[in-house]
């Protein structure tokens, strides 16, 4: 079956909170992040993959500031990315993923930042290299980035993540 990948609407808020909760195993840290950052207008892109009409899957994409050498910068920072436990390894990650990137590229948005899996990362060319060039209290072996459009126009510098981060510290 294939998915349908919409930006979200008011009505699929509380969809969103359940399945943030039900793709990381009854945690709440996730669900309360997206909330947190969409109560605090931080939340630059929610996308929603659709399935029988159903949401099956998450992603959300949020302001980040980079202070590069010339002043601050706005970054965007991934996550979560969530599937339904009954629909996780069918690819519907990769899609969201993927269409999210579509959309902030089409934005003018430079760099992307993710902690998560790098294996899994590095397919859509996030590295852990290229993560090194943004310290911040999320940095270490997972912390990667991906440069959107030409590499020597993107910002460089420290990374401060919104205030709502703190609640999956």
């Amino acid at each position: 079956m294939t998915v349908f990948v919409r930006a979200e609407t008011p009505d699929d808020i509380e969809a969103i909170y359940r399945l943030n909760t039900a793709a990381f195993d009854g945690r709440t840290e996730e669900a309360d992040l997206v909330d947190a950052l969409r109560s605090s207008g931080d939340l630059l892109l929610s996308l929603v993959a659709v399935r029988d009409a159903e949401p099956v899957g998450h992603i959300a994409f949020s302001r980040l500031i980079v202070d590069a050498a010339d002043g601050p910068v706005g970054g965007v920072a991934l996550a979560p990315v969530s599937v339904h436990p009954g629909c996780q390894s069918e690819g519907v990650g990769s899609v969201l993923i993927r269409a999210g990137l579509e959309k902030l590229a089409a934005r003018s948005e430079q760099v992307v930042l993710v902690v998560g899996n790098p294996t899994y990362y590095s397919r859509f060319g996030f590295s852990t290299a290229a993560g090194k060039r943004y310290p911040s209290s999320h940095s270490g072996p997972h912390f990667m980035a991906l440069v959107i459009g030409d590499p020597a126009g993107a910002p460089i510098g420290p990374v401060r993540y919104p205030e709502a981060f703190e609640l999956v510290n």
